[in-house]
């Protein structure tokens, strides 16, 4: 998504939790596209000293509340945070229960259309109604093995 149709994006989020696009969100949420990966709030204010942590916490929960951004929780101490996928493309994650870092993935058309058919029958099997799924593969990273 071209960055002006991102921040219409955003913005339109926001506008619907009654919030407002803010300088300091608008500096979150270009740390984040510019990560290119889910990222920690130390990350976040080490690309971007201008960043006040007591702000970027209570930002990023706006963001995340509104549906902007998406949080993952690892088994370490910090929570990663990325652009939610509706901004940017369906993808996976790889998570390291060493280290906590979270590596994106996505799959071939085809490996994603055959895993959302098995998806949808196993919580049609539930009588389950599926919105979308998620996929975190939990492991060990190349440089904690």
């Amino acid at each position: 998504m071209a960055d002006d149709d991102l921040d219409t994006e955003i913005s339109a989020l926001l506008q619907r939790a009654e919030q407002r696009y803010t300088r300091g969100r608008r500096a979150l949420v270009a740390a984040l596209r510019d990560a290119g990966q889910p990222v920690t709030i130390h990350q976040i204010l080490d690309m971007d000293d201008g960043l006040a942590q007591s702000s970027a916490y209570r930002n990023l929960a706006v963001l995340e509340e509104s549906g902007v951004v998406t949080r993952i929780v690892t088994n370490d101490e910090f929570a990663r945070y990325e652009l939610a996928e509706r901004l940017t493309e369906h993808h996976h994650h790889l998570i390291c229960s060493s280290c906590g870092d979270v590596i994106d993935f996505s799959l071939a058309a085809r490996t994603e259309a055959s895993l959302d058919r098995a998806l949808h029958r196993i919580a049609d099997d539930a009588g389950f109604t599926v919105e979308s799924h998620r996929l975190d593969l939990v492991g060990t990273c190349a440089g904690c093995d």
